[in-house]
């Protein structure tokens, strides 16, 4: 069997989305999924005149080999675009691989382990009340977990309390980044009170989680963890930038809170301290960011050995591609935790046919051969490319700090 073409695909049902169809001589497709949400152009770029030309005429079955190729072959490695682009190949490598054996794709990587997968969906509000009325909603709906935030009293709305991230309902993505407010010294107080309220409604039964998103220093971090210990969170979520991996050991030295972190990682050599000095608990890598099912799979048994246990990122702009590739993975691996799951909008499931499917908490994997997700191209035509940033965030003296 060999490649003979490789199609590129932007759409914007919702979200910006780059898929990868590659075709062979012996009729099977596979797709995987290209995205880096508000850089999506540059991933194309390197797609189209980096990787496309090499890849005609090579065996598609030649998963490990042709990833290595992508990755030690290129002189300039590893960094979001030069992943995102392997990552989409290789899942729709692993896509025709899977076909080709007849079998769904968790059975090429060893079977079931599980038969369905836990999620956890995400609740924000303007204030305690509204977040805690949408914590029980949730709970009410089948959740067993879920990840709560809240608005800054006196600030604009920040990332997971206001409007939809939807770019087709007025959200926060914009042709030009949207600049958001964050002040520490008056998110520290305000967290604790928010899972203490959320507890008292729903008990203790339901798994919850709270996301950070990169803003505090390390001993600040701590300080958080610390006074979130009597609500037994699931996990605290990117807590500081993870840039700096040894920033880590100050907060695990003050809290038991449990830790997650990993979304903006892209290879395994963004985690190794993380992972074997055992400073957090949960490992967030994604397909379509941390190289495919390839790169997925092998952070994740190399997580295993120290305790650590899986979180796939999966917000909206992971496409229902990278999604079904991670719930094949989550359905195999020993050392799965939980899987992030936003949904989708209902253009975005008309473009993506899929075999996977959600009820009430949890995501069930599907017996298609190969991921179960297909691209239906006349969708596609009708949601060209928007251009769209995510925002970025200052302090009230108009410092730069992290989203």
């Amino acid at each position: 069997m060999k490649i003979t073409d490789i199609k590129i695909i932007v759409a914007s049902p919702g979200r910006n989305f780059v898929t990868v169809k590659i075709y062979t001589d012996e009729g099977l497709t596979g797709i995987g999924d290209a995205t880096v949400n508000g850089r999506e152009k540059s991933v194309v770029a390197y797609l189209e005149d980096h990787l496309v030309p090499i890849l005609i005429g090579k065996d598609p079955m030649r998963t490990e080999d042709i990833w290595q190729y992508l990755y030690k072959g290129a002189y300039w490695r590893r960094g979001p675009i030069t992943m995102a682009a392997i990552s989409g190949i290789d899942m729709a490598l692993w896509d025709i691989k899977a076909k080709a054996a007849n079998m769904p794709l968790y059975q090429l990587l060893g079977g079931k382990s599980r038969d369905k997968v836990m999620v956890y969906k995400h609740v924000g509000g303007l204030d305690i009340s509204e977040v805690v009325e949408g914590v029980v909603k949730m709970r009410e709906a089948g959740l067993d977990a879920i990840r709560a935030q809240v608005s800054i009293p006196g600030l604009p709305p920040i990332y997971g309390t206001g409007p939809s991230l939807d770019q087709t309902k007025g959200g926060m993505i914009t042709a030009l980044p949207t600049e958001e407010v964050w002040a520490t010294h008056k998110y520290l107080p305000l967290v604790p009170k928010l899972f203490e309220k959320v507890r008292d409604a729903v008990g203790w039964d339901v798994h919850l989680l709270h996301d950070v998103h990169h803003r505090l220093t390390p001993i600040e971090a701590a300080r958080l963890g610390k006074d979130l210990e009597p609500f037994r969170l699931f996990w605290l979520e990117d807590a500081v930038a993870a840039e700096l991996q040894e920033g880590f050991r100050i907060i695990r030295q003050h809290t038991t809170q449990p830790l997650a972190v990993g979304e903006v990682f892209n290879s395994i050599y963004d985690l190794q301290t993380l992972i074997t000095e055992q400073l957090i608990d949960y490992i967030r890598v994604t397909s379509v960011h941390a190289g495919g099912v390839t790169g997925l799979k092998r952070i994740f048994d190399f997580a295993a050995i120290y305790h650590v246990r899986s979180a796939c990122h999966g917000p909206m702009d992971v496409s229902p591609v990278a999604m079904g590739c991670n719930i094949h993975v989550d359905t195999a691996i020993n050392n799965f935790g939980i899987q992030e799951f936003s949904g989708y909008t209902e253009e975005t499931y008309d473009m993506f046919p899929r075999s996977w499917r959600y009820e009430r908490g949890y995501l069930h994997v599907g017996e298609t051969p190969g991921h179960g997700v297909d691209i239906d191209e006349k969708v596609a035509a009708k949601f060209p490319y928007s251009p769209a940033y995510l925002p970025v965030a200052r302090l009230e003296d108009g410092g730069m700090t992290s989203w």
